[in-house]
């Protein structure tokens, strides 16, 4: 297991271009890539493609991580890796958008569009929520099914954002990673309404720690305190049995 500081240099020297220092990572994470494809096991994939794209994963969040985060590494990686074998599932047509969604997505993105014509910014979760008579979550789902261009997959341009959850996949409901989607919306659920919000302007409006900040009426400090506190919990309730290392 690397401790924690030779992680950091490592990190620092793959930036760079060191391949040396790619690889020792990417094997001593190993078994932390392994964790995480197994969910993903009987979806047509075969098990080395799998593990091939969760080592993508891995890489790009070598590539994006920025030391300054005030999360272990590890913490950044689970989603990232994730995230691209889920992405590669649902664009390569094994995971299919119900068509309920599709055409609420569609209607969605198409007041979205309007609604920027007309005040030059995009409409909020809680307006769409009134709008279209929904909860938050429901929104974010119909968005995420269609693939909106909210990544949360890859670092942003801003400098104190972040991508560290897992966006959930909209799914057709026979399929069993229905489940993710209703365990995390049941751990959404579970958080305050100051935490909600927190979660949703930061990874599904897309705006700063400095904005939320403002909007909160806190400090760009207190906000990244707070997120890393509120993303460890989620990711400590959705991944329960993760064998992460503890970077």
């Amino acid at each position: 297991m690397l401790e924690h500081n030779e992680t950091i240099e490592l990190i620092a020297k793959a930036q760079k271009g060191d391949e040396e220092a790619k690889t020792k990572l990417l094997v001593h994470n190993s078994p932390l890539i392994k964790s995480i494809i197994r969910r993903y096991i009987n979806k047509g994939v075969d098990y080395d493609d799998l593990y091939q794209l969760g080592s993508m994963g891995f890489l790009k969040a070598i590539k994006n991580f920025d030391t300054s985060y005030n999360v272990k590494f590890s913490t950044y990686a689970v989603p990232m890796i994730a995230g691209e074998v889920k992405r590669f599932l649902r664009d390569d047509g094994y995971i299919k958008v119900s068509r309920t969604l599709k055409i609420l997505s569609n209607k969605i993105n198409q007041f979205i569009e309007n609604y920027k014509k007309n005040h030059a910014t995009d409409p909020s979760i809680e307006l769409l929520s009134k709008e279209f008579n929904l909860e938050p979550q429901e929104i974010v789902f119909a968005m995420d099914s269609s693939k909106f261009p909210i990544s949360l997959y890859e670092k942003n341009d801003d400098s104190d954002s972040s991508s560290l959850i897992d966006k959930i996949s909209s799914e057709n409901e026979n399929t069993d990673d229905i489940l993710d989607r209703l365990i995390l919306a049941d751990i959404i659920n579970e958080l305050s309404d100051r935490e909600k919000k927190i979660i949703i302007m930061r990874y599904y409006r897309d705006k700063t720690q400095s904005e939320v900040a403002t909007m909160l009426g806190v400090s760009q400090v207190q906000v990244s305190r707070l997120e890393s506190k509120i993303i460890e919990k989620i990711k400590n309730k959705f991944f329960p049995r993760n064998q992460e290392n503890d970077l």
